[in-house]
């Protein structure tokens, strides 16, 4: 192998372990610290849920199109966008144009809607 080559190779595989390891604590500390894990899902459990307009809903591919405030669970801004559903079941009796509250899941760029329900 050519000193070039080497130095390349070395950087990559540096560069690979150092997406690996910023891919593993992205958006914050992920580390079991005897129950650390349970207070985070508790605290997600208890956050406040989203507010939001049902623009499109897809029963078969489960996707549903939200025009939404901030979320801020997911410290997302306000906007459109399409969701998918951890279950299609929870889009029955929803409709285009009812207005929901709902909670989302981020699993790295994917948004995943686990609560929905009309607003009051």
């Amino acid at each position: 192998m050519t000193k070039t080559l080497k130095l390349s190779a070395i950087a990559l595989a540096m560069l690979g372990a150092s997406a690996a390891y910023s891919g593993n604590h992205a958006g914050g500390h992920s580390h079991d610290h005897g129950g650390a894990k349970e207070v985070k899902e508790s605290t997600a459990a208890n956050t406040e849920m989203a507010d939001g307009e049902i623009r499109k809903i897809n029963k078969n591919t489960g996707k549903i199109t939200v025009k939404h405030g901030e979320i801020k669970s997911v410290q997302m801004p306000p906007m459109t966008m399409v969701f998918g559903v951890a279950d299609k079941a929870m889009l029955e009796g929803l409709k285009e144009g009812d207005k929901v509250k709902f909670n989302v899941k981020q699993d790295g760029s994917n948004y995943t809607v686990t609560e929905i329900k009309k607003a009051q």
